[in-house]
């Protein structure tokens, strides 16, 4: 009887035309947001790859270590092409220089804003909302509908636990959506080795893993069409209470919970952290200036009393000294304002961090939340990105500072110029010659910051879990509203 169940529910849905419509769009829209997201791709890569060119030319025009500027670029990730997470939002590049913080500048979407008005339709984005929908469309009228056929209490005409007859519901409803879904997933993967996407092995794992949280997802909204039929009378009604519940759940909760930890927990915004670098760069500035000022009132002060021939003299004994001296404050007033700089923003992050968790979790409520975090941690396209990229990108500042500081001491180089002292010529400053060719060889090199698949898949398996609760809980619901329903 039980598989007389399953294959009359998996002929109801086949050969219904619903199912041709949805199968036919979902379809059309997984290949075309594929082939949508490998051009996406090549032109990140294209893009990131005369950045790359832009700076290497700039550094190999350099005429001089102080006036050597590097730029760092953001490494395009092939696993964006199903899920773009914050990948539009998140700026592309960054200077690295002495005299300013690491800062992601000039994302996609502020370079190209019309595209930022309609967004990207990606996998997660058509798994997150149209097959949650069509899940509904599927599953609203499961037993109710049978009901008001009149097959129901047909069927339990046969010797069949109602425990069965839902399994057997559940999984010919499973087997109809879920297996057919799986052809353009499987042909949008061959698009990736036709089209030649530079997939690493952790990468394959990732979208593996995204298809299997994605198959979650919609047995979750199949459970929760099957528990909302079973407990109404009416398919109509169950299909209200349904739409009411994939409403709050994609586009309420989330938001609310984002709202809410906004209340809770209070961040300062970028203009308010960067009015705080720049109040402190200008008093530090202000600060050095009256303090060399004071410096050289004593420096005159020791040549008190001195003829002019002795001041002549003393001038060029001391001179390389002082500007040594000079030099170092100087130094010190950029390394003051760089570490206050970071503090403020590690201060921010640590806030922003407290506030995104409570956030995230508030969001948890609703599945919708867990999926879309899920997603975006197993692409490597989530909140986090940015701080990654930052962080890496201080640690080789401060590698390629101190290469380049150790370049100007050997060479007797101070601020992008070369000085020199004569006996009879006096001090001599060199701004460097145009013909002039550094040995950049030895020149540290950026590494964009690995992600591990155990680091993406550790981060997603709470939703991961959360998913899999949810289906066992929602089932175990529906088991027991459909103990007590009324066949007649």
């Amino acid at each position: 009887m039980f598989s007389l169940l399953l294959q009359k529910e998996l002929k109801n849905i086949i050969t219904s035309p619903k199912f041709t419509a949805t199968f036919l769009v979902c379809s059309l829209l997984i290949l075309i947001s594929v082939f949508i997201g490998i051009n996406e791709y090549e032109n990140a890569v294209a893009q990131y790859q005369a950045n790359q060119e832009i700076a290497r030319q700039n550094i190999a025009e350099a005429t001089s270590w102080g006036r050597v500027r590097n730029l760092l670029h953001r490494e395009p990730n092939p696993v964006q092409i199903f899920v773009s997470g914050v990948h539009f939002d998140v700026g592309r590049l960054s200077n690295i220089s002495d005299y300013n913080d690491v800062k992601l500048v000039r994302s996609p979407y502020s370079d190209e804003t019309l595209f930022a008005i309609f967004r990207v339709i990606d996998f997660a984005f058509i798994v997150q909302i149209v097959l949650s929908l069509f899940a509904i469309l599927f599953t609203y009228d499961a037993i109710n509908g049978e009901r008001e056929q009149g097959t129901l209490k047909l069927a339990f005409a046969n010797s069949i636990s109602r425990a069965k007859y839902l399994i057997a519901k559940f999984s010919g409803i499973w087997l109809g959506l879920i297996v057919p879904l799986l052809i353009p997933i499987l042909l949008g993967m061959l698009m990736l080795i036709a089209f030649k996407v530079p997939l690493a092995s952790t990468d394959w794992l990732s979208i593996i893993s995204l298809v299997g949280l994605s198959v979650l997802y919609i047995s979750l909204f199949i459970v929760i069409g099957i528990l909302v039929s079973a407990i109404t009378r009416s398919s109509s009604l169950s299909f209200l209470l349904l739409l009411v519940i994939w409403i709050s759940g994609v586009l309420i909760v989330p938001r609310l919970g984002v709202m809410a930890a906004g209340q809770i927990v209070q961040v300062e915004s970028v203009a308010q952290i960067e009015a705080k670098q720049e109040a402190f760069q200008k008093a530090r500035w202000d600060d050095y200036s009256a303090e060399l000022t004071e410096v050289w009132q004593e420096r005159e002060a020791q040549m008190e009393g001195m003829s002019d021939e002795e001041r002549t003299a003393y001038r060029d004994e001391m001179e390389w000294t002082w500007l040594e001296e000079d030099d170092a404050s100087r130094k010190q007033v950029q390394s003051d304002i760089i570490t206050n700089n970071r503090r403020l923003l590690e201060e921010s992050q640590n806030r922003k961090k407290l506030q995104e968790q409570l956030a995230f979790n508030i969001a948890r409520i609703s599945p919708v939340a867990s999926f879309q975090l899920a997603a975006m941690k197993l692409a490597g396209t989530d909140v986090g990105l940015k701080n990654r990229y930052e962080t890496s990108m201080r640690l080789y500042k401060d590698d390629f500072s101190e290469y380049i500081q150790q370049k100007e001491a050997e060479e007797g180089g101070h601020g992008g110029f070369n000085i020199s002292i004569d006996s009879e010529q006096g001090v001599q400053i060199d701004f460097g010659r145009n013909d002039q060719t550094l040995d950049t060889s030895e020149m540290p090199q950026y590494q964009s910051p690995e992600l591990r698949l155990q680091d993406t898949v550790g981060a997603a398996l709470f939703d991961f879990g959360f998913l899999g609760v949810c289906i066992v809980l929602g089932f175990g619901g529906s088991v027991l509203a459909f103990m007590r329903y009324d066949l007649r």
